[in-house]
């Protein structure tokens, strides 16, 4: 495309709804809002306000799959479709093709929620998202020659195969449990490991520079090739096999190479900018959540839940909410720093995933501590939809319209 036909499409792109113009934009504000209507009815079902009604007839099994396909691949989604112009040069889908993606997401969610359809009818309509969006992206990376990101769409259709194979459970034509979950659970912390690879030591390593002090952060090649080998092995034989000691020595080991790699990027030294430290929380989470299994499918299985929500709302919660921020700011032109808010958020993310953590850890205190992290992810999400709501629907600092 030549410099006037990009042109004349960016001047297209203003001028049309701004919630349209790029896909962090309805994405991320779908994933905020239904992070707080998904959380509000778990809660309403814990306390016994809420019974049945579901189309997966069982509210637990419906809150985690709406955390996963329903909160985390809106996310995905915004990310991706905002990254794929930077990674291709191309435009961003936008206007009604963005619509259409963001039509049939919705459109899962809503056949999800009640049990007016058909279980399997339910399931096919929220099955198609994932698959299309991988389509979308690599139509887009395949166009762009960038094939170094051909890796994330093949991330995104493993969710969506997590997705698939999750209602193949739920319906009763797999008599297996659980695999669904795993495998989402293991998508997405591989998506995470990936991108967090790139984003945390780069954006820390820009913010020292502008703070006129030493890049420290560190990306070493054969820890890079280690730390992805090793939690794809961890991954593949905690899906297949949980609970055997030979899953936790591969956890362990995995777990580990994610505390060395973190500890490279030297995050310590930007605790002034919490737009930046808090990516570094989030990524931890990754070593905590593998460290937590490992142990155990070593010593005790009771810390399994742990660990899962480790990975659950510690490091995919948090990255995602850590990425959402920083990319919101930084597309609508505002300045890359935490306000107050932001950081009440970050704190009450982090609150949230310490709760559920413990919970899996505490018996004894499991239904308040549940309580406490569903609170905490409200308050979260709330300040989410608030405060960066108004941005996502707002034309780019500096536009006209």
């Amino acid at each position: 495309m030549n410099k006037v036909a990009i042109a004349a499409a960016r001047e297209r792109r203003r001028t049309g709804l701004p919630l349209l113009r790029y896909g962090f934009r309805p994405f991320f504000l779908g994933a905020g809002l239904w992070a707080v209507v998904a959380m509000a009815l778990r809660l309403g079902d814990i306390s016994g306000s809420i019974v049945g009604g579901f189309a997966l007839h069982d509210p637990t099994r419906w809150h985690a799959h709406e955390m996963l396909f329903g909160y985390a691949s809106a996310v995905v989604a915004g990310f991706s479709l905002t990254a794929v112009p930077n990674w291709t040069g191309r435009l961003p889908i936008s206007g009604m093709s963005l619509l259409a993606l963001c039509l049939l997401w919705t459109a899962g969610r809503i056949a999800l929620l009640t049990s007016f359809l058909p279980q399997p009818v339910a399931a096919a309509a929220d099955a198609a998202f994932l698959p299309v969006l991988a389509a979308v992206l690599a139509r887009e990376i395949v166009a762009g020659r960038n094939y170094r990101n051909v890796p994330v769409c093949g991330l995104i259709l493993l969710l969506g195969s997590a997705n698939a194979l999750f209602h193949l459970e739920a319906i009763g034509l797999i008599s297996a449990e659980g695999y669904g979950v795993r495998l989402a659970i293991g998508a997405l912390s591989l998506l995470v490991g990936l991108i967090g690879g790139r984003i945390v030591p780069s954006f820390t390593n820009n913010w020292l520079g502008r703070q006129k002090l030493a890049r420290s952060a560190i990306v070493l090649p054969w820890l890079e090739r280690l730390t992805h080998a090793s939690t794809v092995i961890a991954f593949l034989a905690w899906i297949a096999a949980p609970f055997a000691w030979q899953t936790g020595i591969t956890l362990l080991i995995a777990g580990a190479a994610h505390a060395l790699r973190l500890s490279r990027w030297t995050g310590w030294r930007a605790w002034r900018e919490p737009l930046v430290f808090v990516l570094h929380a989030g990524y931890a989470w990754i070593a905590v959540g593998l460290l937590l299994l490992g142990f155990a499918d070593i010593f005790d299985s009771a810390w399994s839940s742990a660990g899962l929500h480790a990975l659950g709302a510690g490091a995919i919660g948090t990255m995602t909410l850590a990425v959402m921020t920083r990319a919101t700011l930084g597309h609508t032109g505002r300045e890359l720093h935490a306000n107050r808010a932001t950081v009440v958020l970050y704190a009450a993310i982090t609150g949230s995933a310490i709760a559920r953590v413990l919970a899996g850890l505490f018996a004894g205190a499991y239904v308040p501590l549940l309580i406490a992290a569903g609170a905490f992810w409200l308050v979260a999400f709330l300040l989410f939809v608030g405060v960066y709501g108004p941005m996502q629907l707002a034309p780019r600092v500096g536009d006209a319209s």
